[in-house]
């Protein structure tokens, strides 16, 4: 599909690439996003406040007392083409141990039914496979993670829970998540994660980013709670959970 450049208002453009969420969509998406920051740095692109990423497109922010939609437009189709050719995002590796099931994965045994699968097949088949983080959003450090099996695909809960326990790793459709904080949230919860994924003081806010890859460690309660104490004394930090640095 050829990119379409579509009005988002008096002083934003949205640049869309298709209408589905591929990796290949997610990918043409975070190379555009760094060609723009590099024009920015270059001084190409006066007048552009902030750019905002999602699954299949990106949305350009600018102030119209310095710039116009008419003197962005070549620019951004011409960056938006050579998306198509740049390289994929080096991100980087995280392993993330979560404890599947029990009072941390309440959706667990409804998942496995809904499936015909057993519990511990759900568990293997989420830990098992590499997982692309594609977006940031919903809240801050709210990792958009995919693509699982066909095998784990599940609707959303049909009534919400009013408060998802920060931590809850879920699952709903092709993909999964960690919820930041407690908070509202209809995906199916199947297990809870220890790793703190936004710290506002940190340079880097988010733990997570867009072309990172993400594999789950499957963990015991016990154990659980041991990494929960390490983190809180400050004995575990970020870092503890890099798998390896491309």
């Amino acid at each position: 599909m050829t990119p379409r450049l579509l009005d988002a208002g008096d002083g934003a453009v949205t640049i869309e690439f298709g209408d589905q969420i591929t990796s290949q969509l997610v990918g043409r998406v975070a190379a555009l996003d760094k060609l723009l920051q590099a024009a920015r740095e270059r001084g190409e692109l006066a007048g552009v406040v902030e750019t905002m990423p999602t699954f299949r497109s990106l949305t350009v922010l600018y102030d119209p007392l310095q710039t116009s939609r008419a003197a962005l437009d070549p620019v951004l189709t011409a960056l938006a083409s050579q998306s198509e050719a740049a390289p994929a995002a080096n991100g980087r590796r995280w392993r993330l141990p979560v404890c599947y099931g029990g009072e941390f994965g309440a959706d667990l045994a409804d998942v496995a039914s809904a499936t015909g699968l057993s519990p511990d097949a759900v568990v293997q088949l989420h830990a098992d496979t590499e997982l692309s983080v594609y977006m940031i959003g919903f809240m801050p450090g709210f990792p958009f993670m995919g693509d699982l099996p066909s095998a784990l695909d599940m609707p959303r809960r049909r009534e919400p829970r009013l408060r998802v326990p920060a931590g809850s790793v879920a699952i709903t459709g092709s993909l999964t998540a960690i919820y930041p904080w407690q908070s509202p949230g209809g995906w199916q919860l199947i297990g809870r994660c220890p790793v703190p994924l936004f710290d506002a003081a940190a340079a880097t806010p988010s733990l997570l980013a867009p072309g990172d890859t993400v594999r789950f460690e499957a963990i015991t309660a016990q154990r659980l709670a041991e990494l929960e104490a390490a983190i809180t004394a400050g004995e575990l930090g970020p870092h503890a959970w890099l798998a390896e640095t491309p």
